[in-house]
């Protein structure tokens, strides 16, 4: 296994539900000799990635909001989008969160959000990552990857029973250049997404909002859609034209 595979897989031990590790406890949850995870624990807390907790346990450390604020300064999709959501929030005019989120790996990560009064929360905070095959914030993600890796997602997220289903939606999804997803995320919610892809930038995302099923008529629902669609068309031709760093 790799050095970075190594630290990947202590990395990912930790979690809401189970903040704190012994390397014992790393050790045998991530299958690594006790020799192994010594040692790259005390790699990771030299570096910052891991401090030490209470009775010689471990949590995750302060280098990873150093990188955080790196992100939020310099990246140019969330400097842009996050601006963008402000404007979608205003002009949406129902209990509404705007998302916007991106690839990240076989998932779906929010990367910014903004929310008016009344707001539904949903399940896309900041940093969580989501799969892709649920959700109008995800669908119109994974309806525009290129086609061997959507048959690769397919293949290991998708039920056999639903594949042809989905597939079916996918190019519906791609057509049409927007999803509307009902309740299958979290209950009595309508997620509405439309993608945002820049190759150029290395870019696939999306920019979502999500309601109150109770707030949305017809005439709502397809001013949402419009607003949605036609701000995610802004936000990726303004990533077309922003200069991409080159050192």
């Amino acid at each position: 296994m790799s050095g970075l595979d190594r630290y990947s897989l202590i990395l990912h031990l930790f979690s809401e539900a189970r903040p704190v590790w012994s390397v014992t406890e790393m050790a045998e949850a991530s299958g690594a000799p006790q020799s192994t995870a010594y040692r790259t624990v005390h790699e990771l807390v030299r570096q910052g990635f891991l401090e030490p907790a209470a009775d010689a346990r471990y949590r995750l450390g302060a280098a990873f909001l150093e990188f955080d604020r790196l992100i939020r300064k310099t990246d140019p999709y969330l400097a842009a989008g996050t601006l963008l959501l402000n404007d979608v929030i205003a002009q949406a005019r129902v209990p509404c969160l705007a998302l916007l989120a991106r690839l990240y790996t076989d998932r779906v990560m929010c990367v910014a959000d903004c929310a008016n009064a009344g707001a539904p929360v949903s399940s896309y905070e900041r940093g969580r990552p989501m799969p892709l095959t649920r959700g109008a914030t995800s669908k119109v993600v994974l309806a525009h990857l290129p086609a061997r890796r959507l048959a690769k997602v397919l293949e290991t997220e998708a039920p056999l029973a639903d594949d042809m289903t989905l597939k079916a939606e996918l190019r519906a999804i791609r057509k049409r250049g927007f999803c509307i997803s009902r309740s299958e995320i979290d209950k009595d919610r309508v997620g509405i997404g439309a993608p945002i892809v820049v190759p150029e930038a290395g870019i696939v995302g999306s920019l979502s909002l999500v309601a109150f099923v109770k707030d949305l008529d017809e005439a709502t629902e397809r001013r949402l859609v419009l607003l949605t669609v036609s701000s995610a068309s802004l936000l990726a031709e303004s990533l077309l034209t922003t200069p991409q760093p080159t050192s």
